[in-house]
């Protein structure tokens, strides 16, 4: 009898993790928080952009004034202590959580970020921060980057959600009264909607893509979450459960 016992005690964390689907997530926001690897793509990144835009700067014609547009989340913010808080509680994501959190404005800055977006401001290139947080977020938002010294952080160059996650909009407004040099982000939809929004196929429009990336289009590393998810489930109204499920059944294998 004690073998049997032994037996099942040694498979409950087994049958603790298939109750929890939410742990699923856990490597990609370990791999955030303690990798060398994380750290030196985002630096990688980083130094493209600085020589995409001194490139940019050379070519320069326009008669408006330079900027560049950055996403918030894991492009110039990192939020992986919320990821991880919410794993701790059994949770992929929950919008009261995540507002808490905001709140804070304790969200570190990615290895980086700053120093280009610094550089930007030299040579009289403005920023602006075009972000789906919430309007509700705007203020801890603001006060989270004015903590850390960003550049054009101000009413002005700070652009939130207003009822639609679609930042063409915002882009376009942007564009009407400045000269864009590129933009940056961790998701493809931070550059053009033709990634995931038009009913495209977004891989093929990566490979027709291809030169932007690096130079017109920065990309940021995030394992935890994206745009590139939703793809893999079938359905509405799915559990974390349900998700969990899909997830594995759209592994490759042999």
């Amino acid at each position: 009898m004690k073998k049997y016992i032994l037996i099942i005690l040694s498979l409950a964390p087994f049958f603790v993790n298939a109750q929890s689907p939410a742990r699923d997530y856990t490597n990609a926001v370990l791999w955030q928080q303690t990798s060398g690897e994380y750290k030196a793509l985002c630096f990688q990144a980083y130094n493209f952009a600085r020589l995409s835009l001194k490139e940019s700067l050379w070519a320069d014609t326009s008669r408006k004034p330079n900027c560049v547009i950055v996403d918030i989340d894991e492009t110039v913010l990192d939020n992986s202590p919320f990821q991880g808080h919410e794993i701790k509680k059994g949770l992929s994501y929950n919008p009261i959580d995540w507002t808490a959190w905001t709140n804070l404005a304790q969200a570190d800055t990615v290895p980086g970020a700053l120093s280009f977006l610094k550089f930007a401001a030299s040579k009289n290139i403005e920023t602006f921060y075009l972000s789906n947080r919430d309007e509700k977020d705007y203020s801890a938002t603001l006060k989270n980057l004015q903590k850390f010294g960003f550049p054009y952080a101000d009413d002005a160059h700070l652009l939130v959600s207003k009822g639609t996650s679609n930042k063409e909009p915002r882009r376009q407004k942007i564009a009407e009264t400045h000269n864009v040099l590129l933009l940056c982000g961790d998701n493809l939809s931070d550059f053009s909607n033709v990634f995931y929004r038009e009913n495209k196929n977004t891989a093929a429009q990566v490979n027709s893509n291809q030169t932007l990336f690096g130079t017109k289009y920065i990309v940021l590393p995030n394992p935890m979450y994206g745009d590139w998810e939703k793809p893999l489930y079938q359905g509405e109204n799915l559990s974390d459960k349900d998700k969990a499920k899909q997830r594995l059944e759209r592994l490759k294998s042999y």
